[in-house]
Order: structure tokens, then sequence, then C-alpha cells
């Protein structure tokens, strides 16, 4: 960047994208930009559901110790495996953080590809009531008798915009959003409407990092999850069964690889297989942030497959932090 960076009227600068996009290598490269400029730098908060977890680090791509050391980094190895964290603790949590990093003067950089929190931070959440657990239990028993793409189905009746970025064996969150229906008779859809009304009033743009051809990315995640086998990932699944105390229906273990690794330790799959299916499965995930960063007005698209994608990433910052 040829002139400084003001970032006095912003609140924080959201770097998005689907998974293996090049989100923490652009972060970086900005939060290297501020400190260089004299501006007290960047400090990271994670927008992504898996690395709040301690003891995940391979299958998640936790960022390298010499990252998390050239910066600031938050919401990271915040929770046991065990414990579940929604997106309302992340809203709050964030919120805390960005006035405490504002206050020491610093830029926070919001980087990940969780959307839901992403969402919940921009847009609010309103008091969508507490699971009730006779219901979970009958939702449950059809789930089991009719398969969940079937329950899937009946959600895109009642409700078309959150069935339309779920996948249909996203059990965890169909069964939420009925349970939601058959509480209260409002869709899910409908509480994060009013909620958006309702919301803090962030000046936060969001940097979309989004590939222009998909098979750039398919080629990344491949990659990526073959390193991470290279890397101890099946001794890391197999340490987690170890403890006793986890299984495959916590939010923990049902995170894109994870799942696939615990699925084929219990059915004795190879590695070879457990990779490609870690692969797919990780493809589908990307595909649907895709679609959910689609659904975003106002964000600042950037080609993540261009050659120059981080000097497009500091340009773009430019332009909005003038």
């Amino acid at each position: 960047m040829s002139k400084p960076i003001h970032t006095q009227s912003l609140d924080a600068i959201a770097i998005v994208g689907p998974t293996a996009s090049g989100k923490t290598a652009a972060a970086l490269a900005l939060a290297h930009a501020l400190r260089q400029q004299a501006h007290g730098g960047a400090e990271i908060i994670s927008v992504d559901s898996a690395l709040v977890y301690r003891g995940m680090d391979i299958g998640t791509a936790k960022p390298s110790r010499e990252e998390l050391a050239a910066v600031p980094h938050h919401l990271i190895d915040i929770l046991d495996p065990l414990h579940s964290y929604s997106a309302a603790e992340f809203a709050r949590d964030a919120s805390r953080l960005i006035g405490e990093i504002r206050a020491r003067g610093r830029m926070p950089l919001l980087v990940g590809g969780t959307m839901l929190y992403l969402k919940a931070l921009l847009e609010g959440l309103n008091d969508i009531p507490a699971a009730d657990p006779q219901v979970r239990a009958n939702i449950q028993a059809r789930a089991e008798q009719a398969g969940w793409p079937a329950l899937h189905a009946q959600l895109m009746q009642i409700d078309p915009v959150t069935a339309a970025r779920l996948a249909p064996g996203d059990s965890q969150r169909i069964g939420r959003a009925l349970e939601v229906w058959t509480a209260t008779g409002q869709t899910l859809s409908a509480f994060h409407q009013s909620a958006k009304a309702a919301a803090p009033d962030w000046h936060i743009p969001v940097l979309s990092l989004e590939p222009q051809d998909r098979s750039w990315l398919h080629q990344r995640i491949a990659q990526r999850f073959e390193l991470m086998m290279a890397q101890g990932f099946i001794h890391e699944v197999r340490q987690l069964r170890a403890r006793g105390d986890l299984n495959p229906d916590l939010p923990s273990m049902r995170c894109v690889g994870y799942r696939q690794a615990w699925q084929g330790l219990d059915e004795g799959w190879s590695e070879k297989e457990i990779a490609e299916r870690g692969i797919f499965a990780t493809r589908q995930l990307a595909k649907r942030q895709i679609t959910w960063l689609r659904s975003m007005n106002g964000r600042q698209v950037i080609a993540a497959d261009a050659p120059d994608a981080l000097a497009q990433v500091l340009a773009t910052a430019q332009r909005l932090l003038l």
C-alpha cells in the first residue's frame, strides 16, 4: 500500500470465505500492513466453530505456532470438545473483544468461515426459546424412522430460507429449526429477521475471498486434507476417542473431517477411504459456505484464486479504510 490506512471509523474488518480459500494468509498480510503503518497493528478474532476446541489442532487446520505468535488471536482453544459453543455466545464474546481491541488502539480482524457466527454478530439473534427435551426426542424418533433427509424436506416446506442453507444430513441444525417451529409456530428465519432489526449498528466491512474456479478450491481442499493425514490426523482422532467421554453426536465431533474419521474408525475404513470421504465432505461444506456468502449484501468480493489475491485484499482495505 502506498497510502496509510485510517482505522478510526471502523469497528472491525471481516475476512471471510470458504474453507481453504486463504483467509489466514490474507489476515496476517493485512495485520502486517497495519503494524508497518504504525496504527498499533491488529488482533484476530477467529470466526470458526471448530477452532474453539482444545486438542483439535490438525483436523481444524489451526494456525501454526508462528502464525499465532505473529498476531494476537482470540477465540481459539477456549473450550473442551465435550462442550458446545453457540452463535449467541460468539456474538457476545466477539462484541466484548472488539471493544477491548479497539481500546488498545488496534484493529480487530474477524477471520473465518462459520457464517452463522458472523451473522449473529452483524445481525443479532432474537430470544429463540431453549430446546424442549420432549420435542427434541420426538424429532429424533421421527428422524430415526424416516431419515434426516426426509426431515430436511419437511423443513423446506416450513422454512425454505433456513433449509436452503443446511445440508440434508445436518441433523443438529435441522432438528433445532424444527424444534423452534414446533414450540413457537414461528420459523427460525423469522426469528433471525426480527433480530436483524435490533442488531448493533456495527461498521464492519466484509472482505470475501471467493474462487472464480471451483476446481482451484477443490484442489486446495484435497491438498490440505492429505497434509493433515500426513501430520497425524487419525492419531489425533484416536486420542480424542480414547478419552472415553466424547461421542460422535457432540458438536465438536461433528466437525467436518472428524465426523468421517470417527465413523471410519468405527467401521474399519482404510485411511485412504477416510481421506476421500473427508475431502468430499469438506467440498460440500465449501459449497454451502459459498452459497451463504453470495446471499450477503454489501460484501467486497476478492478472487481467492487470483495470483494477486493478497494484493487485492490490501487494496480493497485501502479503499474501505480511507
